[in-house]
């Protein structure tokens, strides 16, 4: 398949979405409906970054098919760092912001507080390899970074075809760390690229690398099974928590982050994606597609602003984070605020869609600011 293929872009957009969805925490402890809903809401969207993952090592595949590996990882892994890297510098300022203002409203010390967190910034571990120092949300683009790279060394190595069992098994230790502790006590952070990402990236290239196109007349079938897995999906999170867990919805939401079913999630609707390459073409969502990269970098800020407005407001008496027109709002006001900062640096030649996100002189000197689209013609004058 040569062709673009205009549903798994759509997919970006939407399944980018669902992230935000999850981060935002939808009617979470407002009542026990709320709760119930935050948990579907979670259970529903648990796809999205394995998505994300899959959909890499699928075009990783599909881009070193004919072309040397190393050097089309090299320019790939500059790509995410630079973005990683631009998440950094976009979250910090506003998150040792925030704590400065959490301090404040808690009668603590300031400067103690924001030279706390800039010591946990700067753990090594933590910023290169967990991608959780500054912002747990970044995690996905280190952990992509190191997935692509095991691929890199396995295809260098030519042994691809134990790529993805060995990958599953470091998945399988991720699994009972995550949503199956009652079996095993895993005593080390699990999710990363080792545990995670490189089993999905590893799904996502072998798709490719096996030449798996599913045949379209078969798209109603992917489409039901995706269906069908996503509500066993909501059943079984449902018996991990508050079966086996003994919780009840009126405790809390249970929120372990993936299991065994959401494998089945992600590959049926992957198949289906396959399947249907042209849904959505008709739609502006494939053009859309390529900002969700930016909306994933950005919207950790925006979103720690405006929770910390709403601290802000509770210890002034409003109590809007239990309201729920907060949790109604909070969620498109992050998603489309992400965007609109992004949307605004591309503008700026801050950064470069599909390319560096680290300012560069050439792309800042095209922008001036009596030619706002970008027109260089006034260095000429």
């Amino acid at each position: 398949m040569g062709e673009r293929i205009h549903s798994i872009d759509s997919m970006r957009i939407i399944a980018m979405l669902f992230v935000v969805a999850i981060h935002t925490d939808l009617f979470r402890n407002i009542t026990i409906y709320g709760n119930m809903i935050n948990f579907a809401i979670d259970s529903s969207a648990r796809f999205a970054v394995p998505f994300f993952f899959v959909t890499s090592g699928y075009f990783f595949a599909r881009k070193t098919a004919n072309r040397d590996p190393v050097s089309y990882f090299v320019k790939r892994a500059t790509t995410i760092a630079s973005i990683y890297v631009f998440g950094l510098l976009l979250s910090a300022p506003v998150f040792l912001a925030g704590t400065a203002a959490r301090a404040g409203i808690h009668d603590q010390a300031v400067t103690a507080s924001v030279v706390g967190k800039l010591a946990e910034f700067t753990s090594p571990v933590a910023l290169f390899y967990y991608g959780n120092s500054v912002s747990e949300i970044l995690w996905f683009l280190p952990a992509l970074l190191v997935s692509l790279g095991l691929i890199c060394l396995f295809v260098l190595a030519d042994k691809t075809s134990y790529l993805l069992p060995i990958s599953v098994s470091f998945h399988v230790v991720g699994l009972l760390g995550a949503s199956y502790t009652m079996f095993v006590d895993v005593p080390f952070e699990i999710r990363d690229a080792l545990f995670f990402g490189f089993f999905y990236t590893s799904l996502g290239y072998y798709i490719a690398s096996r030449d798996w196109q599913p045949a379209p007349e078969w798209s109603r079938r992917y489409l039901g099974a995706t269906v069908l897995f996503s509500a066993l999906h909501v059943g079984e999170r449902y018996v991990l928590g508050y079966v086996v867990g003994d919780e009840t919805f009126a405790h809390g939401v249970y929120t372990a982050s993936y299991s065994v079913v959401t494998v089945l999630v992600t590959l049926s609707l992957f198949a289906f994606l396959l399947s249907r390459p042209s849904l959505g073409r008709s739609t502006s969502l494939p053009s859309w597609g390529k900002y969700a990269v930016g909306v994933y970098v950005v919207h950790p800020a925006v979103l720690f602003a405006l929770e910390t407005i709403g601290e802000l407001l509770v210890a002034n008496g409003y109590e809007i984070e239990s309201s729920l027109w907060w949790h109604l709002v909070l969620t498109p006001a992050t998603f489309f605020g992400a965007l609109f900062v992004y949307l605004l640096a591309t503008k700026h030649g801050v950064v470069e869609v599909g390319g560096s996100h680290l300012p560069g002189t050439d792309r800042l000197w095209k922008y001036d600011l009596r030619h706002p689209s970008g027109d260089s013609r006034s260095r000429n004058n």
